[in-house]
Order: C-alpha cells, then structure tokens, then sequence
C-alpha cells in the first residue's frame, strides 16, 4: 500500500470517542453566543429596559419553538427508550401540568416583569424576521437531517451553563427590573441543560459510526451556534445600531 492510499485512508477513518467528542467541544469557544457583542452589552448592564425588552420577546420564538423540534425528532425514531428519554426536552418547555409549568412559563415571567403584554408576546407579530427565519431553519434542520445529525444540533447545551451563570449574575446586578423570580428560567436550565447534553452526547458518539456522520454532527453544532448568533445580529442591528424592521417591537411606542 502506498502512502497515498494510506493517507486517504487515515482521513477517511472515524475519529476516536474521545478525538470526535473534542471535535464537538471545540465548536463552542470559537462560535458559541456567549461571544457576541449583543450578550457583553446585556449581562453587563449596558442596555436599556426597551432593549432587553426587545431580546426577550424575539428569545420567545426560540423558546417557543424547542419543544416543537423535539416532537419533529422524536417522530422520526421507533426507539421507544429513545423517545421516552427526548421527551423530557419537551416537558421542560412546556411543562406537566398541575406541578410543573415548564421553561416557556417561566420565560414569560421574564416578559411580565418588563412590561410585554402576553399575547403580543405569545403571537411572535412584533418579532424581526431574521428572528423568525433562524429558529424555523432549525426545526426544519432537525426535520430533515439524519437523525444522529439532527441530534448533534441540540449539543451547544454543553456550552450553555457558563452563559446562564454569567447571565443570572449579570443581570441581577445591572438591572433593577429584575430579581430572582424573574432569572427563574435560566436558574433551571442549569440542571437541565447539562443532563440533556449528557445523553445527547452518548448518542451522537454511539450512532455516528463514519467519519462522514462524525463531521456532519460536528457541523451541526456549527449551524446551531450560527442560528444563535444569527439572532443577535438581528437584535444588535435592530436594537443597537437602531435598524428595527417595520412591524418589529419598538422599545419608544410600547
């Protein structure tokens, strides 16, 4: 065999467990949200009550859509161990009622408490479009991409602690509109984010069995994270620089 052939060979093999996950981790200090000016400027007190405002009724249609592409990915796989697992996902965001109320109700707590009247919020009419687009374009990822793929896309849960804690701290010291009842969302999230992202986790590594699924699963997190930085470059645009779209919220009528 000659080296050619041993080259090709060698870049066409799977990467270890332990090399494929580093692959996957090492998307987060490169790309992850927690990067983008927009988060600097609201975890550091910098924006006004109108503009937080503004992130979070355009943070609503995310969380809105979660728990819908996890019902999409969860109707592709016969596995029922698979899908009794993947329904936490959905249970966290939208509850199991009478105990538990789930992440969306806790965001609109978060929306309550800076003024934004529940069914503007809930119909998603004063949200930018670049908003709407990006959160659709990942249900539609999850819907369309291999199932191990589609998988890898919820992996920048295992970036998401460091953001909610830095958040949480943020915030309650830099704004006096909120307090802790408010940050309920993300003080939850600190548990669930990481128990999801383990399993999430052991599944891409177990089912992506190529290289070729391995740089996909990789990739995917690459999407995930430009659908999150994608929606702060609206915000930052819109709410920052003070290119609002006609129809989007405006912190000066509200």
């Amino acid at each position: 065999m000659n080296e050619f052939v041993r080259k090709i060979e060698a870049e066409s093999a799977p990467w270890s467990p332990g090399e494929f996950e580093a692959q996957l981790r090492a998307v987060g200090p490169e790309r992850y949200h927690d990067l983008h000016p927009f988060h600097k400027l609201l975890h550091g007190g910098k924006l006004s009550k109108g503009q937080v405002s503004a992130w979070a009724l355009n943070r609503y249609c995310y969380q809105e859509a979660i728990p819908r592409k996890d019902a999409a990915f969860m109707s592709r796989t016969h596995d029922r161990a698979l899908r009794r697992e993947w329904i936490h996902r959905i249970q966290d965001h939208d509850g199991v009622l009478p105990d538990e109320h789930g992440g969306i109700e806790r965001w609109l707590v978060l929306t309550d408490c800076l003024g934004l009247d529940r069914e503007y919020v809930t119909s998603m009419q004063g949200a930018l479009p670049a908003t709407r687009f990006a959160v659709e374009a990942y249900v539609r990822f999850v819907v369309e991409q291999p199932l191990v793929v589609a998988a890898a896309s919820s992996l920048t849960e295992l970036f998401a602690p460091s953001i909610h804690r830095e958040r949480i701290a943020g915030m309650l010291a830099n704004y006096d509109f909120v307090n802790d009842d408010v940050m309920a969302y993300f003080k939850r999230r600190l548990s669930q984010a990481p128990r999801d992202a383990t399993f999430a986790l052991e599944f891409v590594k177990q089912y992506a069995g190529t290289r070729a699924l391995q740089e996909a699963c990789v990739d995917a997190v690459r999407f995930k994270c430009n659908v999150l930085w994608a929606q702060l470059d609206a915000l930052h645009l819109a709410y920052v620089v003070g290119m609002i779209p006609p129809g989007a919220y405006r912190p000066d009528a509200a």
